[in-house]
């Protein structure tokens, strides 16, 4: 399974977001630090959930990290997180 199936799967579970896109940007950092040569080592998400509502951004973020397990800092090397309520 590729890494943006596995967090789509694991957000989707946490969350139930209205809105989830999960863009891989590993192709733009081809050869730079980070960069372990499989195409799956920087990401972007982007999520609308209900449980946002009511949360500072800071802990938007450390609910995602926390929904990832593993996945940040030890799968994938970036991941860029903009998260927001329905209601932003």
């Amino acid at each position: 399974m590729h890494v943006a199936d596995e967090m789509r799967q694991l957000l989707t579970r946490a969350f139930a977001p209205s809105q989830l896109e999960i863009i891989n940007d590993s192709a733009k950092h081809s050869g730079h630090s980070g960069d372990d040569g499989s195409g799956e080592s920087h990401f972007t998400i982007i999520i609308e959930s209900a449980k946002f509502s009511g949360i500072s951004r800071l802990q938007r973020q450390r609910m995602i990290n926390a929904a990832l397990g593993d996945i940040p800092g030890e799968r994938v090397h970036a991941l860029a997180i903009r998260a927001s309520p329905p209601e932003d």
